[in-house]
């Protein structure tokens, strides 16, 4: 395969999470289509991940593309301040219609890390405005990731997590371990005790560690937060940009809990994989905090493509097809094919655990010793899944049909049978 594009584009591109000179290349796309991936040399691959668990209702779904031609024919974009547009405050309203509570307050930004950042920014301020300073750190757990921007690295696991060429620059937030347990909870409440006085607030992935290992935890170790944080007068934040719009089995991994976060942000899935989007959303008391006839009060933040016109369309799209088409019947018949298509890996030896949640599941490995070698063999099976750390995981479009996932786990049980992927080839 000789494409002009790509020999002359390879070297002048930098790659994500890739050691350029050692990375495998990466495979050239020509399109996609529902759950697949038709690559320029004709192969086709079916996605069992979704492109980083964005594309929810599958690739190029017709009802988000017209809307996005529709919007383009109009206004793609203008700038948010000082102006608005309809698309915008129709989504900013239904999402607050769809959230639980008095979730009420959208702040539109433009990638998951940034809505986060804006998170711990209003979580920050809103202590300041109300007079109290030094409560300028925040506690998150182990195996937590919520970005790759210099606030968001700061509350991701240290020891586990990819940043550790960084902490000598980082701000110094506290470190903590979820509350599973009563045993979890006293730990965590004496922590707290020391430490709550310096702490803006407390930021989790709800239900689902993504990016820090797919590690699970139940809804009541939620409420566990939820009481600590009022215990302590804390702000809770839900980083739900992996876990919102159906993953989990509800609409938001917070409805499992049923309780509130002070503030929840929202990406990913948002737009159904199409273009980048993300949102910032706060309680009604949260937002009255930056209520005053002080302008240093105002939250100083503006993305230049905050809230752009056609992310919003096809986000509203997006709404729509939940609305209309069986998405969380989808993910509970996904979970329960998941259980049953990886079930053989749990006689593997070298096989720690099979773990399923919603539409996640994941097969987690002693380690995995050769990564590249893993990925070209589930490559060659006609997949494309991405194993990182010790973890084989699925996060599939919600819209994938039974016989495609059967395919995907299919390989994942053919590929580890081969060798023991814990040992070096």
């Amino acid at each position: 395969m000789t494409l002009d594009w790509f020999q002359k584009g390879m070297a002048h591109i930098w790659l994500p999470y890739a050691q350029m000179q050692t990375a495998l290349p990466p495979l050239p796309v020509a399109s996609t289509q529902g759950a697949r991936i038709h690559l320029a040399d004709g192969r086709s691959l079916i996605d069992g991940i979704a492109s980083w668990w964005t594309a929810c209702h599958g690739y190029n779904h017709p009802a988000i593309f017209a809307a996005l031609m529709d919007q383009a024919g109009r206004m793609p974009h203008v700038m948010f301040g000082g102006l608005v547009h309809e698309p915008a405050l129709r989504l900013a309203t239904r999402l607050c219609d769809l959230l639980p509570g008095d979730l009420s307050h959208v702040f539109f930004t433009d990638s998951g890390s940034v809505a986060v950042e804006v998170a711990m920014k209003m979580a920050v301020q809103y202590w300041l405005n109300r007079g109290e300073r030094g409560r300028s750190r925040f506690l998150s757990f182990r195996h937590g990731y919520h970005g790759d921007t210099f606030a968001t690295m700061s509350v991701c696991d240290p020891d586990e997590g990819m940043h550790k060429h960084f902490a000598d620059v980082l701000i110094h937030q506290l470190i903590g371990d979820l509350p599973r347990d009563d045993e979890g909870e006293a730990a965590l409440t004496a922590l707290l005790e020391r430490e709550a006085g310096t702490l803006a607030g407390i930021i989790v992935e709800p239900l689902v560690q993504g990016a820090g290992g797919m590690v699970f935890h139940d809804p009541t170790t939620l409420r566990r937060l939820r009481k600590l944080a009022d215990r302590f007068g804390l702000l809770l934040i839900f980083d739900e940009i992996f876990t919102g719009f159906g993953r989990t089995g509800t609409l938001f991994a917070c409805e499992s809990a049923a309780i509130v976060p002070d503030i929840i942000t929202l990406s990913k899935a948002l737009t159904g994989g199409t273009l980048p989007l993300a949102a910032t959303i706060a309680r009604t008391h949260v937002f009255k905090a930056f209520l005053s006839d002080e302008e240093t009060h105002a939250l100083m933040h503006g993305p230049t493509f905050m809230a752009n016109a056609l992310a919003c369309a096809a986000a509203n799209a997006s709404l729509d097809l939940f609305a209309s088409e069986p998405r969380l019947q989808q993910v509970t018949n996904i979970a329960q094919w998941l259980e049953e298509g990886l079930a053989p890996c749990r006689d593997l030896p070298f096989v720690c655990d099979v773990r399923v949640k919603g539409a996640i599941g994941v097969v987690e490995l002693e380690r995995i010793a050769d990564l590249k070698g893993l990925k070209q063999a589930l490559l060659a099976e006609g997949v494309w899944i991405r194993p990182f750390g010790r973890i084989v995981y699925l996060t599939p479009a919600l819209t994938i049909t039974e016989d495609e996932l059967a395919i995907l786990t299919r390989a994942i049980v053919t590929v580890l049978k081969q060798r023991d992927w814990s040992k070096q080839g």
